[in-house]
């Protein structure tokens, strides 16, 4: 994945970079500081993604500022996640902006063609988790995978779920998205040959408590293979299905 520095050294080797040119380029303050953020510029380099932004919190000229910084040092393609409407709606004046309300993410640059190993299927167990889905699935497609959406395939209905056994079967990775009970990264679990992430949501009645209960079914799944980041976080899930589906055998 860290394909940038690959490149600069390629271009080294064949002649179309100078070595001073490539050491200007390394040489460039791994942050800047613009006051009420420490922008990381080199996170790609380090770890093969760009740095996104978090959104909630951060105030719309706070975004703004961080986009610009960003885009000054050469990141064309950015993420923001939990972003509000308003920010949204001011970011918008002055960048080109994506934004999708499902998912709460802006995305500026657009969306690079699909270079992973295979595909990543975001499923939930129903369509009240299509927001932490989208989320999962908007952050895997900007890093560069191909995803399947599987909606509403809960356990409540598994004729649902089994209707897609080609998808499920030809993943690289899965991401399981409940709340409730949180069954279905067990069910998927117990049918895929590949990594599943689960994904307990907020979503359920008084004693789910806020997506615990399903935290902790997913965390004692009977089904190997599946492991579980914190509740709602579709961020995590989805860098992380795009990290599994562009790893390569290290020589």
């Amino acid at each position: 994945m860290n394909s940038d520095i690959r490149n600069l050294l390629e271009s080294v080797r064949s002649g179309e970079t100078s070595v001073d040119d490539a050491l200007l380029a390394l040489r460039k303050a791994p942050f800047e500081d613009i006051g009420y953020a420490k922008v990381d510029l080199h996170r790609k380099l380090r770890q093969g993604a760009a740095e996104v932004i978090y959104g909630a919190g951060k105030t719309p000229e706070q975004i703004a500022g961080i986009i610009d910084a960003m885009q000054r040092n050469g990141q064309t393609r950015i993420l923001i996640t939990r972003m509000s409407p308003e920010a949204a709606a001011f970011v918008g004046k002055t960048i080109p902006l994506d934004y999708r309300k499902e998912a709460s993410a802006g995305i500026v640059g657009g969306f690079p063609a699909p270079d992973g190993l295979g595909t990543v299927v975001v499923a939930t167990g129903g369509t009240s988790d299509i927001p932490v889905a989208e989320e999962a699935a908007l952050t895997a497609e900007i890093l560069g995978s191909r995803v399947v959406r599987l909606y509403d395939v809960g356990v409540a209905g598994v004729h649902r779920l089994l209707a897609h056994l080609d998808e499920i079967m030809q993943a690289s990775v899965i991401i399981a998205i409940a709340g409730m009970e949180g069954a279905l990264a067990s069910v998927i679990g117990g049918l895929a040959d590949c990594p599943v992430i689960a994904v307990p949501t907020s979503v359920g009645y008084g004693a789910s408590f806020g997506g615990v209960s399903a935290l902790l079914s997913m965390l004692n799944s009977c089904a190997s293979g599946v492991s579980v980041v914190n509740i709602d976080n579709g961020f995590g899930a989805g860098f992380l299905a795009n990290r599994i589906n562009h790893m390569e055998v290290r020589r």
